[in-house]
């Protein structure tokens, strides 16, 4: 395990961005400052890592974020495929322009959770399409605050 992206090494205290990171979208979230609640912010469409990036910087700066949460694409029996190498790769790039400390969170179902709740929600399915990765996004984050709570 990479424990340069673990999560104790985030601050103790402060706000953190939650990040479920797609092909075509990045869901966003974010946590209050005392860690209790993860709430769904926004939906970036992905263009250039640069531009995508750049709008990162700029959540983080405007909620004064101390760290990021990033949700990994395990494979079902906890292995790495592309996409959760694709997603170390954008980590590291993300960390060369955004000094702050970034920790990875099993995202393993985390979509497909949100999407039984939303059909369970009776939400439509154009709706459940515009919503469902700042959903995710929050899911990942509950998660790794919910974990954060337990260790201390």
């Amino acid at each position: 395990m990479d424990t340069a992206f673990d999560l104790r090494t985030l601050p103790a205290s402060g706000k953190l961005l939650g990040l479920d990171l797609g092909t075509r979208t990045i869901g966003v979230a974010l946590s209050d400052g005392m860690r209790y609640s993860a709430t769904p912010m926004e939906t970036i469409a992905r263009t250039k890592f640069t531009a995508d990036a750049e709008r990162l910087i700029v959540l983080a700066a405007i909620h004064d974020a101390v760290g990021i949460v990033l949700g990994l694409p395990l494979n079902m029996d906890g292995t790495e495929g592309p996409r959760a190498q694709s997603t170390r790769a954008f980590a590291r790039s993300l960390a060369q322009k955004l000094p702050l400390p970034l920790a990875f969170w099993d995202e393993r179902l985390s979509t497909s959770a949100v999407t039984r709740m939303l059909i369970a929600a009776d939400t439509r399915r154009d709706r459940r399409a515009e919503v469902v990765d700042k959903l995710a996004a929050s899911y990942i984050l509950q998660g790794a605050l919910d974990r954060l709570r337990r260790e201390d």
